[in-house]
């Protein structure tokens, strides 16, 4: 799934970091210093630590408060909605769901990178 989203934001124009978790996602961060990433991609069933508690230990970093969260996951439970979005994501969408949609995201996030040809 790692792979499908990475592709999906590298036809979009982004440069992607890569976590197998959440605390490895964690340390990734750590390791930018201040050269952040715009948007993390985050799973709720990630090992090691999931995604809800990526999203509140990254909200508590003041440092790290300009990154955009997105949930990607299966779970769909109307209280894990809100959850994830109370701890901080900015926006959620469920699997399975086709390239389209997370581009839609991406744009209603205000995130797309320009293009050379648009001029608006």
């Amino acid at each position: 799934m790692r792979r499908i989203v990475g592709r999906i934001l590298v036809d979009a124009g982004f440069e992607i970091l890569e976590a197998g978790d959440g605390q490895e996602a964690l340390d990734v961060l750590a390791a930018q210093g201040g050269d952040l990433p715009v948007l993390a991609c985050v799973d709720w069933n990630m090992p090691v630590m999931d995604g809800l508690t990526f999203i509140t230990q990254v909200r508590k970093q003041v440092e790290w408060r300009s990154i955009t969260l997105m949930m990607v996951t299966t779970e769909s439970e109307q209280d894990r909605i809100v959850r994830a979005l109370a701890a901080g994501a900015h926006e959620y969408l469920i699997k399975p769901f086709t390239g389209d949609a997370l581009v839609e995201k991406l744009d209603l996030l205000g995130l797309l990178p320009t293009t050379v040809g648009d001029h608006s």
